[in-house]
């Protein structure tokens, strides 16, 4: 097999984007994936793509921005060449107004908004429609135009397909090496633990996520976000709810009694998902940095090494951004990465 220009470990959302921003410049690129794609915590089923708060505006907030605004165009571009959907529409989020003190915040946060998103989104106030959104005291609602879903076993098919046809080369049950001209370390919570062990920090940790998924076919209704819980509408007809965030567990990967109870407020919280069933049930250990930024740039003490970690629960937002991000570091030398991201050392 032919040496690559740029070798990617890891079949996830962070190394799938890298990998499809380089093979669309022209370069030879190469997967190694040492399960399969969509194995670990990039394959799960919630496929969330929301924005954070729009106040106390900061780098890591800019970048996810410009992340989700770009994503229509970069994803459209993943399934032309690819031939498969990726299942994303940018169809916005509600967030419930439970009280007063929180309707002043949402207004506060509206005039940041018209700050920092200028007119590529809005953060709105307003009495929803929509039958999903829990009712509360105040009777309103956020609504912000910048969310978006996606389904993300289809979407990580689509990078995968699209690398192959732009010429690359996806391995998986692989861990071996064919040497390349720059190596990019995208491995998810297992690459944290090693980190930890290489650099004698602790740069991050795994957290174990559970999601469920309810045959409920309102494809077009925009997600939910209430009471810590997300409800995604998906366009095959499911409705995927969650998820929990456990720092304790052991490495399993089972799902378990904090899935059970998320799936009863769920139902208790939604009451049209009480009588419909469950269909599938997910849970898998996500990478989460210290700085709870992700994890981008040169890897220490490695020359031509690269590290892109750190998604957590936001990964596939940050995926557009990232990858063109790591393509202009690794094949130009350009640096566009925000301070806070840096690995130590």
């Amino acid at each position: 097999m032919a040496i690559a220009d740029v070798e990617i470990f890891g079949g996830g959302i962070f190394g799938l984007a890298v990998a499809f921003s380089c093979a669309r410049r022209g370069v030879s690129v190469r997967v190694v994936e040492k399960r399969r794609i969509g194995s670990g915590a990039s394959g799960g089923i919630l496929g969330t793509l929301a924005p954070h708060v729009p106040d106390n505006w900061n780098p890591k907030k800019q970048f996810q921005f410009e992340s989700l605004t770009m994503a229509g165009t970069w994803w459209s571009d993943a399934e032309h060449h690819s031939g498969l959907a990726c299942s994303y529409v940018r169809n916005g989020r509600f967030q419930p107004i439970a009280d007063e003190s929180a309707m002043r915040l949402a207004v506060e946060r509206q005039k940041a908004a018209r700050r920092n998103w200028g007119r590529a989104a809005e953060w709105q106030i307003l009495k929803p429609e929509s039958t999903w959104v829990p009712e509360t005291e105040t009777g309103y609602a956020v609504f912000d135009t910048l969310s978006a879903q996606i389904q993300p076993r289809n979407a990580l098919h689509c990078l995968a397909e699209a690398v192959r046809r732009l010429g690359g080369d996806i391995s998986e049950g692989c861990a071996d090496s064919n040497g390349a001209a720059a190596t990019v370390h995208a491995t998810g919570f297992e690459g944290l633990l090693t980190l930890n062990s290489e650099l004698g920090l602790t740069v991050g940790r795994g957290e174990k996520g559970q999601a469920a998924l309810f045959v409920c076919d309102h494809a077009d209704s925009a997600q939910v976000f209430a009471e810590g819980i997300h409800l995604v509408p998906h366009q095959d007809g499911n409705i995927a709810v969650g998820s929990t965030s456990e720092r304790n567990h052991n490495g399993r990967t089972d799902t378990d009694q904090r899935l059970e109870r998320l799936i009863e407020k769920s139902r208790h919280l939604f009451p049209r998902l009480r009588k419909v069933p469950v269909i599938g049930r997910w849970a898998g250990i996500r990478p989460r940095a210290s700085s709870r930024a992700p994890l981008l740039g040169p890897y220490p003490g490695k020359p031509d090494h690269y590290i892109v970690n750190g998604g957590f629960k936001i990964g596939f937002g940050l995926a557009p951004k990232i990858g063109e991000t790591m393509a202009d570091l690794i094949l130009l030398g350009r640096d566009n990465i925000p301070d806070a991201f840096l690995p130590p050392g």
